[in-house]
């Protein structure tokens, strides 16, 4: 026997797995299937807005605690006697109320405002 190198153009032996042509599909690969995205829901909003309101209230809760150092507070003649931070957190609740009040004050003039124009259209 020699010990020489076999030329690179020997035919392929029977016991060689065969050679895949051009012509045969490629194989999928395995893998988790394809994930179908989540639609948003009122629900989902709804439990956002309870996780963002209960952050909130812990932060106030917080806030109370660290200022309750005891204040005076007068308005209009009344006097009284309570800690800090409930005083401050009273006076942004009236803040937004009277936000509120104007919001509430705006809608109703619009509203007046579209049921002129749909009796106006109605009569035409």
């Amino acid at each position: 026997m020699s010990t020489e190198p076999q030329p690179a153009t020997q035919a392929p032996q029977p016991d060689a797995p065969p050679l895949q042509s051009d012509t045969t599909p490629p194989r999928q690969q395995a893998g988790p299937p394809p994930q179908h995205p989540i639609k948003r829901t009122r629900l989902r909003g709804l439990w956002i807005a309870l996780i963002i309101f209960a952050l909130v209230l812990l932060f106030l809760l917080i806030f109370i605690l660290q200022n309750s150092r005891g204040v005076d507070v007068s308005y209009l003649g009344a006097h009284g006697h309570m800690p800090l931070g409930v005083a401050l957190l009273m006076a942004a609740v009236c803040g937004a109320l009277l936000a509120i009040l104007a919001a509430v004050a705006r809608i109703a003039q619009l509203h007046s405002a579209a049921r002129k124009h749909r009796r106006a259209d109605a009569k035409r």
